[in-house]
């Protein structure tokens, strides 16, 4: 509770959806590697080695059929400092280095919440999870009106994303740009926010 009371206050507002649409729309425009097989998985997991902060998310392939459950995750979106790795894990074993990875408490992925996120990767992977970090619940002990990962981009980093590609095919084998470019900014902001949070003195 205190430190809440030293954030400047503009960071405690609420955002509408009308707020958030006049901003300036912003993607990641840095490189992005797609892991498809194990040759590239063998080499990101190996890029990755160091990293002290990866933002994390996921992407299911939606269902509209009403009653039916999502089935785990097609892909798993990691970003460093200097690049976005997207593992389409309904090709690839999530196994072989990302389970480790999962796993590895010196290592922080954060996302917004990430809770379903593991649920679902523990679906196809045995893996105890450790060192994530869930933006919502840092945003939330702030007193934040802003928890979900658009608004807090609103918020903190003063831009908009798209979420055009949301409910699109993800597990099909040949993922479009559009498609690569939402699931690595989704990935990228999640790492942003981190370090404007950390910057606030809120982790």
């Amino acid at each position: 509770m205190t430190q809440a009371l030293n954030i400047p206050d503009h960071y405690l507002q609420a955002f509408t959806k009308a707020d958030i649409n006049e901003m300036p729309l912003r993607r990641y425009e840095g490189p992005i590697s797609v892991v498809r097989t194990e040759k590239q998985r063998v080499r990101a997991i190996k890029e990755m080695e160091g990293e002290a902060v990866l933002g994390f998310d996921t992407e299911t392939r939606p269902v509209f059929k009403k009653g039916k459950k999502p089935g785990p995750p097609s892909l798993i979106q990691l970003a460093t400092a200097t690049n976005v790795y997207i593992f389409q894990i309904n090709i690839l074993s999530l196994c072989n280095g990302l389970c480790d990875l999962l796993a590895d408490k010196s290592i922080i992925k954060t996302g917004v919440a990430v809770r379903d996120d593991i649920i679902g990767l523990q679906k196809i992977g045995d893996f105890k999870p450790s060192g994530f970090i869930d933006l919502s619940d840092v945003s939330a002990k702030a007193n934040m009106q802003t928890h979900g990962l658009r608004n807090m981009a609103a918020n903190l980093l003063g831009f908009r994303i798209s979420k055009s590609a949301q409910c699109s095919n993800w597990a099909k084998e040949k993922l479009t740009t559009q498609q690569v470019n939402y699931a690595a900014t989704d990935a990228w902001v999640s790492r942003e926010l981190f370090l404007a949070l950390e910057d606030l003195g809120l982790i």
